[in-house]
């Protein structure tokens, strides 16, 4: 079913009336032979949890799990369906620091009271815990959490005769891009999200935008998209993508530029931490031995290094009515004892990451995963109440915390990638943009 920003708002209102709360303490018994249906995203991270839980089986025996793994696109709409509509489809949703406390305050999430003793929750990380509060109550818990680098081929830049300082500027990156470009080999200078979302290529180009100092809204919420730090932003996005990027760049998402990077076809990649570690992972990559890191670019004059800051978090809605088990199982896995397990089984550099300020300070991390200082730099560094160098009436980073964003910026991902793909000028696709915005965001009663 395609998102529409009209059925995705409308899902919004019909869940607006409350739903009773049930909080249980997780030492309660459950009944047996529960089974909790988990609906997660199809990330390294998720499905090699998935590979981990006889842990969590054999310490509940009574409880069988049952997976929805679905690209990240379809795993929202369906769930934000779901919930919306108190469809009671699943026990356990995997959702973002988005739409967490939106999600909240529409009571449409458990609050996360009495986890276990151990759990320590005082342990994560202050940006990701916050984001992920109403009040003080966690209404999800962050199974793993990222801010957004650059990461490159040390052995191409050397080659070509460029170098990456740690903080590069977007006018270093698209010298390097190019320099780095060898289509004939099938080696491309940069590799950046082109397909349509709010949570794909609108979270990097969002970001993008910020660093360049645009904004999504003045303060009286008419949208920036005719402003020229849009115009900047989106114009050298499309340009590196046309001149530098892979075939099909439209259509590429995280995990297809994932493969891209591993295969050794991407000279950079600007995309979320968390994925570093599976660019370094010598099973799977090519080049694990050659990457280098850099912070997400900034444009010259703009003191803003695009504010991304994301987290996949375990919920339970409010639906659910196996919530003693649902939370029993987002305690297991988030908890530091997971973190252990992934470390025994797989090494401590796959150790889900920016969740815990203990495994920062964890030698053995610090030495397995070269990455990890600027991965916590980059998380410490976002200030997502002041996502733009301008003053804005919303909150985020790489999206704007309000329902709407959900259905608006996929509409807007969609004319974006459709420049990508040589179906629209910049121009034009910025004024579709400005056009479509306004008219929602006037329909919802943000302008009056």
């Amino acid at each position: 079913m395609p998102v529409t920003i009209r059925s995705l708002w409308g899902a919004y209102a019909l869940g607006a009336a409350a739903f009773p709360v049930a909080l249980g303490a997780f030492a309660l018994p459950v009944l047996a032979e529960t089974t909790l249906t988990i609906a997660t995203v199809n990330n390294g991270d998720m499905i090699r949890m998935q590979k981990l839980t006889d842990d969590f089986t054999s310490k509940h025996p009574d409880i069988k799990l049952q997976w929805v793994t679905l690209e990240e696109n379809v795993l929202r709409q369906r769930v934000t369906t779901d919930i919306a509509t108190k469809g009671g489809q699943y026990d356990v949703v995997t959702i973002g620091n988005y739409e967490v406390p939106i999600w909240a305050k529409q009571n449409w999430l458990l609050a996360l009271d009495g986890m276990p003793a151990d759990y320590d929750a005082a342990d994560l990380l202050p940006a990701v815990r916050s984001a992920l509060s109403v009040g003080d109550k966690l209404y999800a818990v962050p199974f793993y959490g990222e801010s957004a680098m650059v990461m490159y081929r040390k052995d191409l830049a050397q080659k070509a005769g460029v170098s990456i300082p740690e903080s590069p500027t977007w006018a270093q990156i698209l010298d390097a891009a190019k320099a780095m470009t060898d289509k004939s080999g099938e080696v491309y200078g940069i590799c950046l999200r082109g397909k349509a979302g709010w949570g794909e290529n609108m979270a990097f180009l969002t970001a993008m935008a910020n660093s360049y100092g645009a904004a999504w809204f003045g303060q009286d919420w008419k949208p920036q998209f005719d402003g020229p730090e849009w115009k900047a932003a989106l114009g050298d996005y499309v340009g590196a993508m046309k001149d530098y990027g892979p075939p099909g760049a439209s259509t590429n998402g995280f995990n297809e530029n994932l493969a891209l990077f591993q295969q050794g076809k991407c000279g950079m990649w600007i995309d979320a931490t968390v994925a570093a570690s599976f660019v370094t992972d010598p099973k799977e990559s090519k080049v694990a031995d050659q990457v280098g890191y850099a912070r997400f670019p900034h444009k010259d004059g703009v003191e803003n290094t695009g504010n991304w800051l994301w987290s996949w978090n375990l919920a339970v809605p409010a639906s659910s009515k196996k919530s003693d088990a649902a939370k029993a199982f987002v305690a297991w896995a988030t908890s530091k004892g997971y973190t252990e397990l992934v470390a025994a089984k797989e090494g401590w550099r796959a150790a889900p990451p920016g969740t815990r300020t203990s495994l920062y300070e964890n030698p053995e991390y610090q030495e397995a995963a070269p990455f990890a200082a600027l991965t916590l730099q980059s998380i410490d560094a976002v200030t997502p109440d002041h996502p733009s160098v301008k003053d804005t009436p919303y909150t985020g980073g790489q999206f704007v915390a309000i329902p709407e964003f959900q259905a608006i910026g996929t509409a807007v991902g969609q004319q974006f990638s459709a420049a990508v793909a040589g179906q629209a000028k910049v121009d034009q696709a910025l004024q579709s943009a400005q056009q479509l915005t306004t008219r929602e965001m006037t329909r919802a009663g943000y302008i009056k």
